[in-house]
């Protein structure tokens, strides 16, 4: 079984110090970062397999690269609520949010109200994961009915006027990747785009021309 230590070597082992400048040009906050890939981190992550307290542990480093690589490795049947709130608090960068939201926080059962409750939050990068869990459960959950995510529109209107980049461009995602699960889907959420073009805020306009002109191509 690994150690924390183990799996920080192997991540120092892949870091590339030079590309640390490079994503903090996309947003990635640098502090601490090694500078490892996604692709890296999902190969250490197989080698090491799933693993609910190394997870804990990785978190508590503060390594980006070790926040998202704990993702991978916890067992979401150990997911508690206790645990989505400390890490959603932790949230400083929107790879790590995405990330965490991709791998873990979608496969529980929790994510689902966690969208209600995190969409209501000032903080940016919680109200971020709450557009983010929208966009992973619509691209992830295949069982989950239309209406499911019809039901986020209302959450998806409110949250448009916002215009904290890091929350403009999670709304934006949240309501294509709905509209990519099906055609019906697909007329609603353009439905829902239009009607977003329609109000007065620059943010909304720009999350409008975003999602139609996605969805329309598609």
């Amino acid at each position: 079984m690994a150690s924390v230590q183990d799996v920080l070597a192997m991540l120092r082992e892949r870091a590339q110090p030079g590309a640390v400048e490079g994503m903090a040009r996309f947003g990635m906050t640098p502090d601490a970062r090694l500078g490892v890939s996604v692709p890296d981190m999902r190969r250490i992550a197989k080698s090491v397999g799933r693993d609910h307290d190394l997870a804990l542990a990785l978190w508590e480093t503060g390594i980006p690269e070790a926040r998202i690589l704990a993702s991978m490795v916890d067992n979401p049947a150990q997911l508690t609520e206790a645990q989505m709130e400390r890490w959603v608090a932790d949230f400083n960068s929107w790879d790590v949010c995405d990330q965490v939201c991709m791998n873990l926080f979608d496969r529980s059962p929790l994510a689902w109200r966690k969208v209600s409750e995190w969409a209501q939050r000032e903080e940016e990068f919680v109200r971020r994961a709450a557009y983010s869990l929208i966009a992973c459960l619509a691209w992830h959950d295949k069982a989950a009915p239309d209406e499911a995510f019809t039901a986020f529109f209302p959450i998806i209107k409110a949250g448009a006027a916002d215009g904290r980049n890091y929350v403009k461009k999670a709304v934006s995602w949240a309501l294509r990747q709905v509209g990519k699960r099906n055609a019906n889907l697909r007329r609603a959420a353009l439905e829902v785009a239009r009607e977003i073009g329609q109000m007065d805020s620059k943010p909304a306009r720009w999350i409008a021309s975003d999602v139609i002109r996605e969805l329309e191509k598609a």
